[in-house]
């Protein structure tokens, strides 16, 4: 068993967001099956533009006025749907979204693949030749 503390988790600054890579390609604990981690979405890390990538399922840890807009076109996303801590989200493979907040605010959250390639559109695109 590995154990891992999240304020011991390196942070990755990224457009719109911080990431700790928990468990997956390139993450502290190395794993070929799963992806596993942290990401923080805040003024710290700036605006987040939609984006796209595998099936994935979102925990809630904390939301204070953040919310997700989804879609299957980037430019025709969903009115906001608010997030509270607990919520569990699910974006089917492609889906657009993004996750927003007021000033102040900011959305914590627990990120889950079943995969550790063909993560980015890309990389799914290309599988798929």
């Amino acid at each position: 068993m590995e154990l891992l503390r999240r304020e011991d988790l390196p942070k990755t600054r990224l457009p719109g967001r911080i990431i700790q890579k928990t468990i997956g390609r390139d993450a502290s604990v190395a794993s070929r099956k799963i992806t596993m981690g942290f990401a923080q979405y805040s003024a710290e890390a700036g605006p987040m533009t939609p984006h796209q990538h595998a099936e994935e399922a979102v925990y809630v840890i904390s939301s204070h006025n953040g919310w997700v807009r989804f879609g299957e076109d980037q430019s025709r996303l969903c009115p906001p749907v608010p997030l509270a801590a607990g919520m569990t989200l699910h974006f089917p493979e492609l889906e657009w979204h993004v996750f927003e907040y007021e000033e102040g605010g900011h959305v914590d959250i627990a990120f889950f693949y079943g995969q550790v390639d063909n993560i980015r559109p890309e990389e799914i695109a290309a599988s798929r030749r």
